[in-house]
């Protein structure tokens, strides 16, 4: 078995990254799921969504076909998450139901991956769970199919390198949308701000080259897809681990210039948001006015404890010139509140950055500590009943300034892609260009496409609206 290590997952060595274009080999396997079939339960961010694609063309390339019945599963993956405890913690209540499954129907196999693989104390006691049978970490599941195969012939496996990683290209990928696809840029992070696992559990920062990332996106384009997302832990360092001056900036103008309606990014971080980048998103009609941008804290003082290298003027200048250049920007956050140490006069800080801003949206958390990283050390005298009210009257000024942007699209019209059937009666769902949810009263016909809606009415996380054949 190979365990993860914490210690070694810190290591950030100047050894060059490899792209390695052959490592995903199913050699003879292409039968192996034949007649079988797979179940994914994924926790956790875009990032987590997107492995799990990745995963699903893997299956399917060796013979398995997808169920989203438990019951019928051959092999269920449990894809997880580490960042936050509310995704742990399903990820985690979920095992107990696969272990009564398991005891109903012992042929199941159950593959555990994703982030809480990389944990070293969570996988050091599951690694002993019986129900658990292939353990595999975020560096290694293009080999999936290789750990199938072992554990078929020879019992249960573990396999999670602490390494800091390599670009493994050429993996099959099944997309949940024929419209919408995310594409990842880079992977791992180097930030290592004090709360946070990432760097730890999905590596050292790599970029892919951008010849690679163009190509995939044209590919999309040519097969009909309407909209890409960029997609990496920190999307805007990318190119940092390269040895010319190439940056996020010049890749965004790259895939621009593939002609795909539409380019969104996640995450940025504002240490990395240059006037570059503003320029580009400003010069290019289909990169969408849409930025999120997380805050994390109003508090300069909780800002260095969580080592964000930004200072809240820093971050107040970004939005400033966010909102001069590119018209109709729509702006979103990420805030944590309670961190270790955070006053009653941080908190407020925190809202008057709101109050600032004027998000329009924003997710917000209460601190969980991840095991290993600094800020699960650091003193918090804080208690979970204050830090729910804190909470509480943070969403309750995000909800004031989310309806009001909302408010200002009333009756007004805007491009909306179509992305399917909506949970609200007899209306399909979509979103603006600078992403807002909007539940259109429309025909199927109009799946796939970008068409003109008026805005009828205003909630605060959605709009309605109807097709303006006008």
């Amino acid at each position: 078995m190979n365990l993860p290590n914490m210690k070694d997952a810190k290591i950030r060595s100047k050894k060059e990254v490899k792209i390695l274009y052959d490592d995903y080999n199913t050699n003879n396997l292409l039968d192996l799921g034949k007649d079988k079939k797979y179940l994914i339960l994924t926790y956790g961010c875009q990032m987590n969504v997107h492995d799990s694609e990745y995963i699903s063309g893997i299956m399917e390339d060796i013979g398995y076909t997808k169920t989203d019945e438990m019951n019928e599963a051959d092999v269920i993956i449990v894809n997880t998450c580490a960042i936050r405890e509310n995704a742990h913690n399903k990820a985690e209540g979920m095992l107990g139901r696969i272990k009564h499954l398991k005891e109903e129907k012992e042929n199941i196999i159950v593959i555990f991956c994703g982030c809480m693989a990389q944990e070293e104390g969570l996988v050091s006691k599951i690694k002993d769970y019986k129900w658990i049978d292939i353990i595999c970490g975020t560096h290694n599941y293009h080999k999936i199919p290789e750990y199938l195969y072992e554990y078929m012939n020879s019992g249960k496996m573990c396999e999670v390198y602490s390494i800091e990683g390599n670009v493994i290209e050429n993996i099959p990928v099944k997309r949940d949308s024929k419209y919408s696809a995310w594409v990842n840029i880079q992977y791992g992070c180097d930030k290592f701000c004090t709360y946070c696992i990432v760097p730890y559990t999905r590596g050292k920062q790599r970029s892919r080259k951008s010849e690679d990332i163009v190509d995939e996106v044209r590919e999309l384009y040519n097969n009909g897809y309407q909209e890409v997302t960029l997609l990496g832990q920190n999307v805007n360092a990318y190119g940092k681990d390269f040895q010319d001056d190439y940056d996020f900036a010049d890749l965004l103008g790259e895939v621009s210039s593939t002609g795909i309606p539409r380019i969104r990014f996640v995450t940025s971080h504002p240490w990395d948001f240059t006037d570059k980048m503003i320029d580009v998103i400003s010069r290019c009609d289909n990169i969408m006015p849409y930025i999120h941008l997380p805050i994390q804290s109003g508090s300069d003082r909780i800002l260095k404890l969580m080592g964000r290298k930004y200072t809240t003027k820093e971050y107040l200048e970004i939005v400033r010139k966010l909102r001069e250049r590119i018209p109709n920007v729509s702006i979103t956050t990420d805030i944590i509140v309670g961190f270790p140490g955070e006053t009653e006069d941080d908190f407020k800080q925190t809202l008057d950055i709101v109050n600032k801003v004027k998000y329009d949206l924003a997710y917000t958390f209460i601190f969980s500590p991840r095991e290993g990283t600094p800020a699960s050390m650091m003193e918090d005298k804080t208690s979970m009943e204050e830090k729910k009210k804190r909470l509480a009257r943070l969403n309750e000024l995000i909800n004031k300034y989310a309806l009001e942007s909302n408010k200002k699209m009333k009756d007004k019209v805007y491009d909306v892609l179509i992305l399917g059937e909506s949970d609200k009666d007899d209306k399909y769902m979509g979103y603006t260009d600078n992403m807002k949810l909007v539940n259109v009263k429309c025909d199927k016909e109009y799946v796939g496409k970008i068409i003109p809606v008026k805005i009828t009415g205003v909630k605060t996380w959605s709009l309605d609206g109807e097709v303006n054949d006008k």
